[in-house]
């Protein structure tokens, strides 16, 4: 990763109950509200805007194989350091969520290698967190 400043992003993602999707995101995700309305509510991620729309009925979730798992796609995330993606896989367990893919070394020993997890919300979204133990490796070919 660059220590150059990264302009935050923004994505909006469907779910069809609000209220669990701020129990999900706030409780035991720990990210802080933004602006909200009937239908929406704004995340702060890490410094990105991340929004949840009530939109019932969105797309399903496909796979792409990966290091022998089924990865769901789409997905999103974040790049966390080690300690933090250890903290939040096991915030993540205290609250009974269900793992996708249960927190592994994925590319050990090769170029690239990373802590990974998968997990949906409670609207079926599906969340990776991964962790570099050299954050140079992001894009390591």
């Amino acid at each position: 990763m660059s220590n150059v400043a990264v302009p935050p992003f923004h994505l909006a993602v469907p779910v069809d109950d609000l209220d669990a999707a701020r129990a999900f995101y706030g409780d035991v995700l720990g990210l802080a509200r933004g602006r909200s309305a009937d239908n929406w509510q704004d995340w702060d991620l890490h410094g990105h805007q991340f929004v949840t729309h009530v939109a019932p009925g969105a797309g399903p979730v496909g796979h792409s194989e990966v290091d022998g798992h089924r990865v769901p796609v789409p997905h999103f995330g974040l790049v966390l350091d080690v300690a933090e993606f250890h903290a939040t896989a096991e915030r993540l367990r205290a609250a009974g969520t269900a793992f996708v893919i249960e927190p592994y070394l994925r590319f050990a020993g090769e170029p690239g290698e990373q802590w990974t997890m998968f997990l949906l919300d409670p609207a079926g979204n599906a969340l990776e967190f991964k962790a570099f133990a050299d954050p140079s490796a992001l894009f390591a070919t």
